[in-house]
């Protein structure tokens, strides 16, 4: 095992990481946007190594009409259109209905912020103390740019301005959506990636791996509080890495068992569908005035059984206790 240093840069240790792991020739790299810089991208093409990343391009481009489709775990169609580049890497496409919804929620509340901000900014002019000289609405037209970026970008701001003594006397703007960019197509994100002889899904297999691993340990980080800490002693960072790294296998072991009888759910989904049953403690009070306590388990839900039965588990975990006090 090897720990780097407190201050090392993700991008850095690529190089450190492939050759401690002895990692064999042509093999493939699945990395998120944070580590895959052009350098180390060049790196891994100088070496030999395939990999599948996020493309930081941020013009995009998606024709349903041109896409394949597959099927998510969860059932779920994702559409996926491949491009070469200039360079000879596949370009791939993906659109998902649920990145959609979420993107236009996260455009529209942009959008509603922005406007709002300039309504308010134009309101401002006509007020008795507002400021209407031209430095100072300049200066905040462009705080508002800098504070809604996402949004900014696809509006044209325009100030009307009284010719005599150069004041702004109105605001006005008009939304005019980018073409190409990530607001013209909600919901597609882009995969980059030197596997050219890869048919469309397993390329977007291959990359849903470091998805479905990033998920899995942002809950375990939650759940069993293993967000990074400061450790002053390796064997503590050890430790610390040892049990979360136990914890994945864990999880790992039980997807697996379930996708052997057809149950695709993602952890987070098993999560919920298990949190809803729950140990109980109920305590009642005698004639006598002794106090009864019994604790046991809710009664389990279809989803529960299902679960149960697949990994030989009981379905009334704990079984009952009864304390007479």
């Amino acid at each position: 095992m090897q720990f780097f240093a407190g201050n090392a840069s993700e991008p850095s240790t690529l190089k450190d990481m492939l050759t401690g792991l002895d990692a064999a020739p042509r093999a493939t790299a699945v990395m998120d946007a944070g580590i895959s810089t052009e350098a180390n991208l060049r790196w891994l093409r100088d070496q030999g190594y395939h990999y599948v990343v996020v493309s930081k391009l941020r013009r995009r481009q998606f024709d349903p009409a041109l896409a394949t489709e597959v099927q998510s775990a969860g059932g779920v169609t994702i559409k996926l259109q491949r491009v070469l580049d200039a360079q000879g890497h596949v370009l791939l496409y993906c659109h998902s209905p649920a990145r959609e919804q979420k993107d236009r929620a996260i455009d529209e509340a942009k959008a509603s912020g922005l406007e709002a901000a300039l309504a308010r900014l134009h309101a401002s002019l006509s007020k008795p103390k507002g400021r209407q000289d031209a430095a100072t609405i300049m200066q905040r037209l462009g705080r508002l740019k800098q504070r809604f970026a996402r949004a900014a970008q696809h509006y044209a701001i325009s100030v009307t301005t009284d010719p005599e003594d150069q004041r702004i006397t109105a605001i006005t703007w008009d939304k005019r959506t980018k073409s190409g960019s990530a607001a013209a197509h909600p919901g597609v994100y882009c995969l980059r990636t030197t596997l050219v002889e890869q048919d469309n899904a397993a390329l977007w297999r291959t990359y849903t791996m470091l998805t479905e691993l990033e998920s899995v340990f942002r809950s375990l980080k939650t759940d069993l509080g293993l967000r990074p800490v400061f450790h002053r002693i390796d064997r503590r960072v050890e430790g610390h890495l040892f049990i979360s790294v136990l914890a994945y296998h864990f999880v790992h072991m039980l997807r697996s068992q379930l996708k052997a009888q057809g149950v695709s759910d993602s952890w987070n989904t098993l999560r919920q569908t298990l949190s809803t049953q729950r140990r109980v403690t109920v305590t009642m009070q005698r004639r006598d005035g002794r106090t009864v306590h019994v604790r046991k388990a809710t009664r389990p839900q279809p989803g529960h059984q299902t679960l149960s039965t697949i990994l030989k588990l009981d379905p009334n975990p704990g079984r009952t206790h009864r304390v007479l006090v």
